[in-house]
């Protein structure tokens, strides 16, 4: 197993990460309106990537780690602004950008050796190294390859 604590030691980060919706959130409005900011989801936490974002409101930052999809964020929830953990957690996804090292010619695999469901893999080029491959329907959005990626290239977004 990989230590992940010191791997995200030599972890470059970026501030403006996209905003994602806290697991199984019932409805991002109704969200905005009846949170109020209380902070028990942060608590919660057992990973610690919900954070207080931008006017206290709780909001998901994968550079933290990743979500286990433990529910405790939406179990301590006094406003019930969540579904049932039955329901998928979110519509979230990775997707990894141009500044991905392998476009680069420099080996790196660090997503795939944290990917749990194995969304990410490399297949092999001529004259370069393997470069990396995503497959969107294995892909759970659990941002454990944001915190590990050395160039910042992975990120994750949702829809709901």
């Amino acid at each position: 197993m990989t230590d992940l604590s010191r791997r995200r030691f030599f972890t470059r980060h970026t501030a403006n990460q996209e905003a994602v919706a806290l697991p199984w959130l019932a409805n991002r409005q109704r969200f905005s309106d009846e949170c109020t900011r209380c902070g028990k989801c942060v608590s919660a936490c057992e990973t610690d990537i919900i954070v207080k974002g931008d006017g206290g409101f709780p909001r998901v930052d994968f550079t933290q780690g990743e979500c286990t999809f433990c529910y405790q964020c939406a179990a301590a929830c006094p406003e019930a602004l969540f579904v049932s953990q039955e329901n998928p957690p979110w519509s979230a996804k990775a997707s990894i950008d141009d500044a991905c090292l392998t476009k680069r010619n420099i080996e790196c695999r660090s997503c795939a050796e944290a990917c749990e469901p194995q969304a990410i893999s490399f297949s092999l080029q001529i004259g370069k190294v393997a470069q990396a491959q995503l497959n969107l329907d294995e892909c759970n959005g659990c941002g454990a390859c944001v915190s590990i990626c050395p160039a910042s290239s992975i990120h994750v977004s949702t829809t709901n």
